[in-house]
């Protein structure tokens, strides 16, 4: 830090005050100052992180600590790429005396992966761009002046691991809760390796994977009194691309935030707005308490495929076909699409029909209940949030994926969407460091380092608790850094 305090004073007061007077005689030119000024900020603060992890650096290296276990062995040059731009320092390589396996102890102070380059902070800003756009952007916005390659924004998103859910100390009462499920279909340039996608007769390679989206919320509102728009309340987004048993999982999963989250007992009623799907139906038990509703989307679009040949009778056709499911039986909704096929001459037209009444047929209860609209049942938004949630960084534009890329990135849009720290998420991946042992080390306590400095200043020594001085701030500077030392 001595050498950052040096060069402000020595070059960048005086820097400063030239921009300055350049900013007095002209004042149009506002934005040339601002960006002058920022740049000479940025390169302050790099100046100084290079500082503070050179010092470390030394301090290690004077440490009687380090000595026991470790010799120097070289040093070098290393550049190490932040949020703030990219940093050049120089860094010690240590040995171990017992092992013969060497390592820049200052890179596992800093929990910095061997031959790792990028900070967490740095890591949080790729992730957080790269969520949002694309791998190549993610590279982009990983620092303020410098870039990573799309390459190692796919790397970073592959070795993701996500946290659980916790219970709430607290848990909400509310009186009904929603669920909402639905699919994006992405393209995939591979499953697990390059080149293991195969052909079928046609020509056809088995590239599609369902991306699954379930989302959790407690209600719908207006965005503002005056506006038609609406919004969910509190939705929480699940997002996987997982089959058969882990399909379960996921359900399991969904089960446990509700649980952990929300008191039950005080919930009238669970609906899962969905459109029937094998995977949906396989998570239904899995969910105790939930009533199924058939979405409105899907209902709307197979009334249309019942309907869409009987031209300007077809509105009249489909509010006969809602009144049938709302209050009669299957025997008679059969009846009137018996009826409803009679107008229809070609082999595709019957098809379409009676493809659409068997998915009203084996949704009956579900769909009775969309339309009713009776006990709290709301309307389902799955259409829009598919879009929303998945396909507009996954499927809108041309892309391929592999089956861990698109269920990584599928997780994090639901973790982002959720509100979810990416710093955190990046300190996530660390696996648990284990403690310093210092208890066999000398440690300088604050009341030793006092002290110190009242035996140091002599008469003045009274005073020292109200005065700041340059060594008792690094004399704690030393004793903080020290207990990382202790457990090398």
């Amino acid at each position: 830090m001595i050498n950052s305090i040096r060069y402000f004073e020595e070059e960048c007061i005086n820097r400063f005050e030239k921009l300055e007077d350049n900013f007095m005689k002209n004042p149009l030119q506002m934005a040339e100052y601002v960006i002058s000024m920022t740049a000479e900020l940025h390169n302050l603060g790099l100046r100084m992180i290079q500082d503070s992890l050179e010092a470390m650096d030394q301090m290690i290296q004077e440490s009687p600590i380090r000595l026991k276990h470790w010799i120097v062995e070289s040093h070098t040059t290393k550049q190490l790429v932040t949020s703030l731009g990219t940093v050049t320092f120089r860094k010690t390589l240590f040995t171990n005396k017992e092992t013969g396996t060497s390592e820049y102890l200052l890179d596992r102070i800093l929990g910095l992966e061997r031959n790792g380059r990028l900070t967490q902070d740095a890591q949080a800003r790729l992730l957080r761009e790269a969520v949002q756009t694309s791998y190549r952007r993610g590279g982009e916005e990983t620092s303020l002046t410098s870039e990573v390659s799309k390459q190692t924004v796919k790397n970073k998103l592959h070795q993701l691991n996500f946290p659980v859910h916790e219970e709430k100390a607290e848990k909400k009462k509310v009186d009904y809760l929603y669920i909402d499920a639905d699919e994006d279909h992405v393209s995939l340039q591979w499953r697990e390796k390059k080149g293991d996608l195969r052909e079928n007769e046609n020509h056809q390679k088995n590239n599609n994977l369902i991306t699954k989206l379930v989302y959790v919320y407690e209600g719908i509102e207006n965005e503002s009194p005056r506006s038609k728009r609406h919004r969910l309340i509190n939705p929480y987004y699940f997002c996987r691309v997982n089959t058969g048993e882990d399909n379960l999982k996921f359900w399991d999963e969904i089960n446990d935030y509700i649980t952990n989250h929300y008191e039950l007992e005080t919930v009238k009623k669970i609906y899962l707005n969905a459109d029937g799907g094998g995977w949906i139906k396989a998570g239904i038990n899995r969910l105790e308490g939930v009533t199924y509703v058939l979405d409105e989307f899907h209902l709307e679009k197979y009334l249309t495929k019942l309907t869409s040949h009987m031209k300007d009778s077809r509105d009249d056709a489909a509010d006969e076909l809602r009144k049938v499911i709302r209050s009669k039986t299957k025997k008679e909704f059969t009846r009137l699409v018996d009826r409803l096929e009679e107008y229809l001459e070609d082999e595709t037209g019957v098809k379409r029909i009676r493809e659409a009444r068997e998915y009203i047929l084996s949704n009956w209860t579900a769909a009775k209940l969309r339309i009713s609209h009776q006990d709290g049942v709301k309307g389902s938004s799955t259409e829009g949030h598919v879009s929303h949630v998945l396909s507009s960084r996954m499927s809108s534009r041309p892309m391929g994926w592999s089956r861990k890329g698109a269920g990584n990135m599928a997780q994090l849009r639901a973790y982002y969407l959720n509100g979810g720290d990416m710093l955190e998420l990046v300190r996530y991946q660390k696996k648990e460091q284990p403690k310093a042992v210092g208890a066999e080390y000398d440690v300088l306590s604050g009341d030793a380092i006092q002290r110190s400095e009242r035996n140091r200043h002599g008469e003045l020594g009274k005073y020292t608790d109200q005065i700041s001085h340059s060594m008792s701030l690094q004399n704690k500077k030393i004793v903080y850094f020290n207990s990382h030392i202790w457990g090398l």
